[in-house]
């Protein structure tokens, strides 16, 4: 997604860590993966825009995006499954 040096990791690490805290004070579900993802290309864009792998940062979206709907469905359909084969 972007090159990093120790600093920036360093950086991106802990406003992860900070916001994961708030949001664990405040009660805030949210996934630590897209926290840490998104803090990475905040660093990467300090450096300069285009630094930032956008094509990859464009396909993470995506798919967290198409991720929710699709595991919503597919856990809907296999409890259904699973109440189906306790019904016989």
């Amino acid at each position: 997604m972007v090159r990093l040096q120790p600093i920036h990791g360093f950086a991106a690490e802990t406003t992860a860590a900070v916001v994961i805290q708030v949001a664990t004070h405040w009660g805030i579900p949210l996934s630590t993966t897209h926290v840490i993802s998104t803090s990475i290309m905040g660093v990467g864009a300090t450096k300069r825009l285009s630094a930032v792998r956008w094509g990859i940062v464009g396909r993470m979206v995506w798919a967290w995006v198409f991720t929710l709907p699709v595991t919503a469905l597919l856990a809907y359909c296999f409890t259904r499954l699973l109440l189906l084969g306790q019904a016989s």
